[in-house]
This record gives structure tokens, C-alpha cells and sequence, in this order.
């Protein structure tokens, strides 16, 4: 996606000029790719510690229930999210899944992991879609097939660093700790983006993503 960048968008957008990236691969792009690394580094994270946690305690066959009622949490998530009239902040997103994410580890039988799980799933989908959604206002339409390829880079990126991360707290603590760390992941990133987004526009950024009252940084969705 990132080399081929091809049009998304509008017909009339499919023709726009593409900007060099100094003026739209900035600190806010920075900072919602860190955000989209983060979430699925925890999402895959939590999927290492329910197997363990379920097959510590003689329980692995629950473990499809479990991870169901994580995806059902997921799609009523976003279907609450999608009816909003406007995004979240991405920061508030993912930090809230961190903390959501932390104490899950606590349930010991599967029924009440399915509870402590639901929460993560009610937030997963909003997550991923309010930073699909950042990327896509912050990302100029001449190249916003480069910027959504950057986009599914650092989620893969999180994917393939999350279970490994989560795998090696498990071994060398208890099942919990495989929660703890997602949790950690998600909220260390979403400070990270945060703090970011704190720093002040770059003066070589055009005046339309610099002052458009509509863009993510200036409407706090980042």
C-alpha cells in the first residue's frame, strides 16, 4: 500500500497532488502510527495471556469461548462507536483499553474471564477505528494509500511484538502478567503519542493542516 499508494477517496481527490512528506508525515502522523503499534501489540498480548491463563488452570477448551466473547465485545463496540456523532480522542482510546486491560488477569475461571475480557473488546473496535479515522483526516488525499500502508506497517508491527512480549512475562512470572504487559503496552503507548501531540505544529506544514478547525490534531481526536 505504501508503495503503490493508490487513490482513497473521493473521485474528485483521486488526481490530487502529492505533498512532500515533510509536510504531512509529521508529529501527529508520528504519534497515531505509535498508537496503532500500541493497540495491536496489546490486542495480540492479550490473546497469549487467555490461552495461558485458561490452560494453567486445566481450562484450555474454554479458551475459543473466551476469545469469542472478546470479538462479540469487539463488533458491539464499534457499532456503539460508529453511531457517535464525533470521534474520540485516540489517546483516550487506547489509554482507557490499557487500563480496562490491566486487572483482567485477576479472573481465574473462565466465565469470569469472559466478563474481565468484555471490557477489552467493547474498546478494541473504537480504538483501531478512531485511529483509521486520524489517519485518514491527518493524511492529505494525494497520499493517503502511503499513509495507510504506514498505517497497517505498525500494527503488524505490534501483532508480530505482542505475543512474544506477553509470552516471555508469562514464562517467567504467572499468566497474569501476560495482561499486565498488554496493558503496560497499550498505555506507555498512548502517553507516548500523547505527550507528541503536545509539541507545536512544524512551521514547514501547509496552513490548511496547520489551522483547519477540522483536522484531528486541532478537533482533539488525537
Amino acid at each position: 500500500m505504501a508503495l503503490l499508494n493508490p487513490p482513497l477517496g473521493a473521485e474528485d481527490e483521486a488526481e490530487a497532488e502529492q505533498p512532500p512528506r515533510r509536510e504531512w508525515l509529521g508529529v501527529g502522523m508520528v504519534a497515531v502510527l505509535t498508537r496503532a503499534f500500541g493497540t495491536t501489540m496489546l490486542l495480540s498480548g492479550v490473546d497469549i495471556a487467555i490461552i495461558a491463563t485458561l490452560e494453567e488452570t486445566g481450562q484450555a477448551p474454554w479458551a475459543a469461548v473466551v476469545v469469542a466473547v472478546l470479538g462479540a465485545g469487539s463488533v458491539i463496540g464499534g457499532l456503539v462507536y460508529g453511531a457517535l456523532s464525533r470521534p474520540l480522542p485516540t489517546w483516550f482510546l487506547l489509554g482507557l483499553l490499557g487500563l480496562v486491560t490491566l486487572p483482567v488477569g485477576l479472573a481465574r475461571e473462565w466465565p469470569w474471564l469472559c466478563v474481565a475480557v468484555l471490557g477489552t473488546g467493547l474498546l478494541a473496535a473504537p480504538a483501531l477505528s478512531a485511529l483509521a479515522d486520524a489517519v485518514t483526516r491527518l493524511a492529505p488525499a494525494g497520499v493517503r494509500g502511503e499513509a495507510t500502508g504506514l498505517q497497517s506497517s505498525a500494527q503488524s508491527a505490534g501483532f508480530a511484538l505482542g505475543s512474544p512480549i506477553a509470552g516471555v512475562a508469562v514464562d517467567v512470572s504467572v499468566p497474569a502478567s501476560g495482561f499486565a504487559t498488554a496493558g503496560l503496552a497499550g498505555l506507555a503507548t498512548a502517553l507516548t503519542g500523547y505527550l507528541l501531540c503536545r509539541r507545536r505544529p512544524s512551521p514547514r506544514a501547509p496552513a490548511s493542516i496547520r489551522h483547519d478547525p477540522t483536522n484531528t490534531t486541532d478537533a482533539g481526536v488525537l
